[in-house]
């Protein structure tokens, strides 16, 4: 299954400023989410982003909070996403069926998120395995493979930019193009 960016939404899962310095591979995660954000942007996909107990964890790292617009950012306490009232609601509101998550931890907080979504009838859940990280990657390693078995899509930045695209003739090619050079 390809993802469709006319039935897209992009959900990016706890990206926060005490959270991502202790991910592996910070640098190289945050530039896929940041590449991710951007094309949403640019092709009209829905964005939404989640910050686990910012209290404690910080809130959403300055380069992805100067994107993504301040009421598209929810604060939560429940692993999942999904056992967040207002969050449930608002992805639902958007009537975009595909789902594609990144962020951090692969193991907590997306994959709770994500199992949970994918269980929702009508839902397909896809995550940038490149745009998300754990603390240890051998938890980010069975989060994936245990999504994978969940039914979740494991797709790469560029794949879901080039299946945003489908096609060379875009008018935002040029421009997608480059953020992934």
């Amino acid at each position: 299954m390809l993802i469709d960016s006319k039935n897209s939404l992009l959900l990016v899962v706890d990206v926060q400023e005490r959270l991502l310095p202790a991910v592996c591979e910070p640098r190289a995660v945050l530039r896929n989410i940041e590449i991710l954000v951007e094309a949403a942007k640019r092709l009209g996909i829905p964005i939404i982003a989640t910050e686990q107990y910012p209290e404690g964890l910080g809130r959403t790292v300055e380069a992805l909070a100067a994107r993504i617009p301040g009421e598209c950012i929810h604060a939560k306490t429940h692993f999942s996403g999904m056992a967040e009232p207002a969050l449930g609601s608002r992805i639902e509101e958007s009537g975009r069926s595909h789902v594609l998550i990144c962020g951090t931890e692969a193991h907590v907080c997306v994959l709770q998120t994500a199992t949970e979504l994918q269980a929702k009838p009508d839902r397909q859940v896809f995550l940038a395995a490149d745009a998300t990280a754990s603390r240890r990657d051998e938890n980010r390693r069975i989060a994936l493979q245990r999504l994978m078995r969940a039914g979740v899509e494991i797709l790469s930045t560029e794949m879901v930019v080039f299946e945003w695209l489908r096609r060379c003739d875009r008018a935002e090619f040029r421009d997608l193009l480059a953020l992934v050079k």
